[in-house]
């Protein structure tokens, strides 16, 4: 009669490696569907993706846990562990390039190509209601100095079109970037600038963030500044103005 082996043990840390790792990508998944689906608010999300960080850590942990293991007993488990690494790669893979971000850029959130004189954002009720009662709050002068040495390529836009063409070219160039209208005010009989509003998304998470665009009227000219401000944290990790260089180089688009 022929005896059968007892089937060699498989490593506990590899097994929950993967189960951790799993379950960390499936809740930064669903912590990211719901933001963008307006079913989960910015607190709320962000929230749960720093537990999805901290369990794909976990995961991580015991996949080192789980190699040493095997190592010194022969256990079984490495697939599974693999796979917990793999998991909580996938969870940890933006978290880890926005820490680079963070490291590269100033702890900006709010980010202009006027730094002495920043776009105002519409105080109308229409924009008060579309903001849900917020207005970006103008940084501090020393926070907009910072911007300089930083964003060296953020910069006013000057047009060769009158106001009235410049307007249509920033509300074309919006509208293409899927920027949403929040407000739109025609120029000042006093000053002759005009403002526009608008609320965009941030990239992953789909969080409602703030732009304005101020027309600034010039002999045959129009100046045009942008403003970008986040609303969730002190660092936007380049984001603004990357927005705005993205905006102005479709603008540029748009007039010729």
């Amino acid at each position: 009669m022929r005896r059968s082996l007892p089937p060699e043990p498989v490593s506990t840390a590899a097994v929950w490696s993967r189960r951790l790792g799993l379950f960390a990508l499936i809740l930064a998944i669903l912590a990211v569907a719901l933001a963008r689906a307006h079913k989960l608010d910015p607190p709320a999300a962000l929230a749960s993706i720093g537990g999805a960080i901290v369990v794909a850590l976990a995961a991580v942990l015991l996949f080192v846990t789980a190699c040493a293991t095997i190592w010194r007993s022969g256990a079984q488990g490495f697939g599974r562990a693999l796979g917990g690494l793999f998991f909580a790669a996938l969870t940890l893979g933006y978290p880890a390039f926005l820490a680079v971000q963070a490291m590269r850029y100033p702890v900006l959130a709010d980010v202009s190509t006027d730094i002495d004189d920043p776009p105002d954002f519409s105080r109308s009720s229409a924009a008060l209601q579309a903001r849900r009662g917020y207005t970006p709050p103008t940084p501090p002068a020393a926070t907009r100095a910072a911007q300089a040495a930083a964003y060296p390529d953020v910069q006013p836009i000057v047009v060769d079109l009158d106001m009235d063409e410049a307007l249509a070219a920033v509300m074309k160039t919006a509208a293409t970037r899927g920027w949403r209208l929040v407000d739109k005010r025609p120029p000042n009989a006093r000053s002759g600038d005009a403002h526009v509003d608008f609320l965009v998304k941030t990239r992953v998470m789909g969080f409602d963030e703030d732009a304005t665009v101020r027309l600034r009227p010039l002999a045959g000219q129009t100046r045009i500044d942008l403003r970008a401000a986040s609303r969730h944290g002190r660092h936007d990790f380049g984001e603004n103005a990357s927005r705005i260089e993205d905006f102005a180089e479709e603008l540029q688009t748009q007039v010729e």
